[in-house]
């Protein structure tokens, strides 16, 4: 018997086995293998089990014909604490969504708090921004609101920092997170030797630069990505520049031929973008320290999340002193258009806590991106931006974690992380000024192999979803 008739043999009998769950009939696409094809998936033990051009029986049949199948989509830029927000996520075909930014100094609490309650995978990073306020001791909850935002360190804290951070990245941290912007007390030093700590320990990092839509001026937004790939240079790390679309405004181009050049010449960097012309951030972050010359019509462009209300001189100032979510209004759809677009960049929500007063991002991006620039727009393909949503990031995780190379694919052995949608009808919903709108269009997930949407509606009482966690070594 020769091993080609015998694997035919264990493939006959996989098959005639029912399977978990069959789905019949997709447009496959898979952006591991290049697939675009009507299949038959079977799912078995949480994995995929047959990628078949042959129906297959299941245990639970779901038909999915007329619709496209893909990996579940990952989103590396998502800040929410409560697990009700997994629902707007899964909505929008999120499979797994991680905090890779600000990250956290706690990280086993932060798994601890969502083990055996979360709709999807979750995962973090071991956060610069929270040690360096626990060294400083900053009076800020989620970002720094004063001395971790605006002291230097003494080289006696940048050690407390640099050991802090290796104790967060042993408990099996994602990446290293960078608030630059929200820490410009740091110095190029501080940064360039946390850089050094996560290249130790085979970690990217995730880097909010020094400039965002809050700053004035090309020459600034140029020269804070210029910072952080010297960065990445000098030490050799790999470096992920979050919200490339908000970082850029007009210069989008600029930032992403510095990039292109960056990783022509050996440089692993990488980057995403979100679908929105406005932004959102903490009002009292550093982001907005030295308002007071702006012109009126910068404060116009802000909107208190708490009330909707456009901004003043005056509300400005008073909110600053309250605290709490603005968002700014000051990209345009050109720029926005032009960072999805690209070859290099992922997509990524930059996603909190859904409210009734929040940012739309947090609910529809993935959504919007679909509806937008590939069924209306055609400037994307479904194969494209699938790549973009769960391939792309899958790859860009998985040298620190191994079991990402599992996901972002539909191929037998992979993980049954999978959403299936109905590409004339997959559309976002939340606005500015309605928020709290889930997507529509996303028919069925999957996660390990659970089916936790079925026809639109979120399957009640299952929690499947694990921790993506890079190795622990106390």
């Amino acid at each position: 018997m020769t091993c080609r008739f015998l694997a035919f043999c264990l493939s006959a009998i996989a098959h005639a086995q029912p399977f978990d769950v069959a789905i019949q009939g997709a447009r496959v696409i898979d952006p591991e293998s290049g697939l675009d094809a009507t299949r038959h998936i079977g799912i078995r033990a949480g994995k995929v089990a047959a990628v078949s051009s042959t129906p297959l029986q299941g245990r639970h049949n779901i038909d999915a014909r007329g619709l496209i199948l893909a990996p579940g989509f990952i989103d590396l830029h998502w800040h929410g604490q409560d697990p009700a927000s997994d629902r707007y996520e899964i909505l929008d075909g999120v499979t797994a969504s991680l905090e890779l930014e600000i990250g956290t100094a706690d990280v086993d609490g932060w798994y601890r708090k969502r083990e055996g309650k979360s709709l999807i995978h979750h995962g973090v990073a071991a956060g610069h921004p929270p040690v360096r306020m626990e060294v400083l001791g900053d009076s800020g909850d989620f970002l720094p609101a004063d001395k971790a935002a605006f002291e230097s360190a003494s080289e006696e804290q940048i050690a407390r920092m640099k050991t802090r951070l290796e104790q967060e990245i042993r408990k099996g941290a994602v990446g290293v997170g960078f608030g630059v912007q929200y820490t410009p007390g740091a110095s190029h030093w501080e940064i360039i030797e946390m850089f050094r700590l996560a290249v130790r320990h085979g970690l990217a990092c995730h880097v909010h630069v020094r400039a965002s839509s809050s700053s004035i001026g090309e020459d600034v937004r140029i020269r804070a990505l210029s910072e952080a790939i010297a960065a990445a240079a000098v030490t050799g790390a790999a470096l992920h520049v979050v919200h490339i679309n908000s970082l850029s405004l007009g210069s989008i181009d600029k930032t992403l031929a510095m990039i292109e050049g960056a990783r022509a010449r050996g440089l692993d960097v990488t980057t995403e973008a979100y679908p929105y012309t406005a932004g959102a951030t903490r009002i009292e972050s550093a982001s907005y320290n030295g308002w007071e010359d702006r012109p009126d019509e910068e404060f116009a462009k802000m909107q208190w999340v708490k009330t909707g209300e456009r901004l003043t001189r005056e509300s400005f100032f008073r909110f600053r002193k309250e605290r709490g979510v603005v968002i700014y209004h000051a990209n345009t759809e050109a720029s926005v258009r032009a960072a999805v677009v690209h070859p290099l960049s992922m997509v990524a929500s930059d996603g909190f806590d859904i409210t009734p007063n929040g940012h739309p991002r947090s609910a529809g991006t993935f959504a919007k991106i679909l509806r937008q620039y590939v069924r209306e727009e055609k400037v994307l393909t479904w194969p494209q931006v699938i790549t973009k949503m769960t391939l792309q990031p899958a790859r860009r995780l998985e040298k620190r974690v191994p079991a990402m190379k599992n996901k972002g694919c539909v191929r037998v052995g992979a993980d049954a992380d999978l959403v299936i949608f109905d590409p004339a009808t997959i559309a976002d919903r939340a606005t500015f000024e309605a928020p709290m709108q889930a997507s529509t269009g996303v028919r069925y997930v999957l996660v390990n192999g659970a089916v936790t949407v079925s026809e639109g509606k979120i399957v009640e009482g299952l929690y499947p979803g694990t921790a993506v966690r890079g190795p622990v070594s106390r």
